[in-house]
């Protein structure tokens, strides 16, 4: 079973989760982008087709992690079949993962809360697209990387947070 001591410097805070190659291609461009240049077999959740995509992408957001009042068990507990413990500490086929974390107050005007996309979900009858009920977020459109307050990678080799820079490697 995989460390979950990361989880307890994500608590309270709203988080993307990417592998580090796209950190890189993230600082780059300035932004997380909602439809990023990345093959299909390489993103989460699509083996079944755009009909099944994960919500967050079908509404043209970024999905987010907002663990601000999370509560592991109360959570497991209630949701069984959510892949939350898939992402943290880290993604297991990749060995790793970057943890960017998001001022809220920056993205107030195109954010929409765990609960808000829960909302919307059903609204939509939109249940054969995939969703983290309560703790996935989402903001709508690219996400500027001003937005950033810091990043870390979190590896399976290693149980040190390493801090990283939220400047492009050149």
């Amino acid at each position: 079973m995989k460390d979950f001591g990361t989880l307890r410097e994500l608590l309270g805070g709203l988080w993307h989760a990417t592998h580090p190659i796209r950190f890189q291609s993230i600082l780059t461009t300035g932004a997380i982008l909602p439809e990023p240049d990345i093959d299909e077999k390489d993103r989460w959740k699509t083996s079944q087709g755009k009909e099944c995509y994960p919500y967050v992408r079908i509404l043209g957001g970024v999905s987010l992690f907002d663990f601000e009042g999370f509560d592991p068990v109360a959570y497991t507990q209630r949701y069984l079949i959510s892949t939350w413990r898939e992402f943290v500490p880290y993604r297991e086929r990749w060995g790793c993962s970057v943890w960017i974390e998001i001022d809220r107050a920056k993205i107030a005007a195109n954010f929409l809360s765990g609960v808000d996309v829960v909302k919307k979900w059903k609204c939509g009858n939109a249940y054969r697209h995939t969703i983290m009920p309560g703790i996935e977020a989402a903001h709508i459109g690219p996400l500027p990387s001003s937005a950033f307050k810091r990043a870390f990678v979190a590896r399976a080799d290693n149980g040190d947070l390493e801090q990283l820079p939220l400047l492009p490697v050149v």
